[in-house]
Parts: C-alpha cells; sequence; structure tokens
C-alpha cells in the first residue's frame, strides 16, 4: 500500500553522515523521491512500480526489458540500492526473478523499506556493506549465472573511487552468464573525461560496449547520465533502435566505430589511478516541489 506521508521523513545516516529525505511527489500521485545529501537518488511509484521517472532509470528500464523475453524472470544483481527502483521494476514487469541487492548503509535501506515499502512477494534480498567488499562474499552460485549486474553506486552525488577501476569491473564482470548484461550509471559534466575513461575500462573488463544518454551529454555539453551497457559476449545490436525508440528523446546511443572513437585516448583506470565521479554544479540538482 502507498506511504502518504506528506512530512517529508528524514534520516541522518550513519556511515556518511548524510542526510536522507523521502518528499511526495505532488505531481504524481503515489510517487515520492529519495533526496541524499541534496541529490536526488531515486523516484519511486508505489502505485505503479514500472513508471520509472528519471531519464538514465527509463534508459535501465528499457535495456532490462531486453535482456530476456518479455516477462522471463531473471537472476539480477543490484549494487546500489536508493530506494530500490530498479529492482520493484524487475519484480513488477518479471515475476519470480531473483535479487541480491548490495547497499553500504543498512539505515538508508530500512528509511525506505519503513516509509516506501516494497513487495512482500519479491524475491529481493539485500547485503550491507562496501560493494566490493561484499562482491567477495556473495554465494559462489551465482558466478557465471546472473542475467543482469546494474552499477548504480553513488556517495551523495559522486560516485566512489573504488568502483570504477578494472579490478572492480572484472569482479563484477565474473558474475554475468555468457550473455548476461551489464549496465553501470556514470554522470559527467562538460567534455565528458570521466566518462570515457569509464567506457574504455568497462570495455576492457567485458570486450563488448555501449553507451545511451540524451543527446547532448554525449555531445559533452552539459552535466549528466550517460549508461554504459555491455557484456562478455557480442551485445544484440539489434535492440538497440528499440531502446532508442523507446526514449525519452532526444536519444542517443554509441557503438562500433564511434565508440573507439569516443574512447580513443582514454586510458583504462585501474586500482591505483581511480578518481571519485566529477561533482556537479550545485544547481543541477535543486529540487522544487518533488521534481
Amino acid at each position: 500500500m502507498a506511504q502518504r506521508d506528506t512530512d517529508n521523513p528524514s534520516i541522518r545516516l550513519a556511515s556518511s553522515g548524510h542526510t536522507a529525505v523521502i518528499e511526495a511527489d505532488r505531481f504524481v500521485p503515489g510517487s515520492f523521491q529519495l533526496v541524499v545529501d541534496g541529490t536526488p537518488q531515486s523516484h519511486v511509484n508505489l502505485d505503479d512500480p514500472t513508471s520509472l521517472f528519471f531519464e538514465y532509470i527509463q534508459r535501465i528500464g528499457h535495456v532490462i526489458d531486453e535482456v530476456r523475453a518479455p516477462g522471463e524472470p531473471i537472476t539480477a544483481v543490484h549494487l546500489g540500492a536508493g530506494a530500490l527502483t530498479l529492482p520493484r521494476y524487475v519484480d513488477a514487469t518479471r515475476p519470480g526473478s531473483r535479487q541480491q541487492v548490495v547497499e553500504l548503509e543498512q539505515d538508508l535501506v530500512d528509511f525506505v523499506r519503513e516509509h516506501l515499502p516494497w513487495s512482500k512477494r519479491a524475491a529481493i534480498r539485500v547485503r550491507y556493506g562496501d560493494a566490493r567488499e561484499v562482491l567477495g562474499r556473495l554465494p559462489g552460485g551465482l558466478t557465471g549465472s546472473v542475467d543482469l549486474v546494474v552499477v548504480d553506486i553513488f556517495s551523495g552525488a559522486r560516485t566512489p573511487a573504488h568502483v570504477t577501476s578494472i579490478e572492480f569491473y572484472r569482479e563484477v564482470a565474473a558474475l554475468l552468464k555468457p550473455d548476461g548484461i551489464l549496465v553501470v550509471n556514470v554522470a559527467d559534466g562538460p567534455g565528458l573525461g570521466y566518462a570515457r575513461g569509464q567506457a574504455a575500462t568497462i570495455s576492457e573488463a567485458v570486450g563488448h560496449v555501449a553507451l545511451l544518454a540524451e543527446t547532448q551529454i554525449l555531445k559533452g555539453r552539459r552535466f549528466g547520465n550517460v549508461v554504459v551497457v555491455g557484456s562478455n559476449t557480442e551485445l544484440p545490436m539489434d535492440f538497440i533502435p528499440r531502446l532508442l525508440a523507446g526514449g525519452p528523446h532526444p536519444a542517443k546511443a554509441v557503438a562500433g566505430e564511434e565508440l573507439r572513437q569516443f574512447i580513443s585516448g582514454a586510458q583504462v583506470v585501474t586500482d591505483t589511478t581511480a578518481v571519485p565521479s566529477p561533482p556537479p554544479a550545485q544547481s543541477i540538482f535543486q529540487v522544487r516541489g518533488g521534481r
């Protein structure tokens, strides 16, 4: 049942010290936004978990739709929980899916569970701890058997350095079935230097990569999210037109020779060279009216 709390419940997170707030979306009944350290991290429609709000989340949702036949259950691992928008989406669109969610801050998940509860029938297992550390203690049966891994890790508005390296992505890639799909949310600004490095690194880890984003972001003209899609085997490129048709618009995909040009000159990120994602300008994430 949808929680209709209009008092904007909040919590100070023990690990990071950030403040998390849940705000009702006054424009979409049944919808709420999780804001952490002033950054909107998740948008959840409790009345309709298939309704995705943020542009990059919609693009990831379209990828999830293509992972297997419509409605077919999958095995998924989500690194980074937020308000569990995508695990809820997988459960709603692919009932019977088995999902593992990894989140550093247990009090954040408890806070979300209290105010924005998800279906009790959903086979969602939440594990707590740093993503790299938890990767090493996931059930052995997951190795080589996962259909989908989503990496969407942020501390406030930035992705920590240690989950951006080739060493990290190789650990993630080991979970995938031969045709399993890795999806990474990369946030970057003008010039896209960080995104180019991440694309080069993920390509080195899994071999086959495509990028999805709004056109102006891929031109490096403004800060935004680039969705990196990768696999250990050749991506089914026939699904690219369907991903683009699904929007949001304007949309662009980068693959093949264009991708090689995009990452040309970018260095593969290692544990010794990794840095956090660039901070956005404060104005980027000003939150007004639940939007």
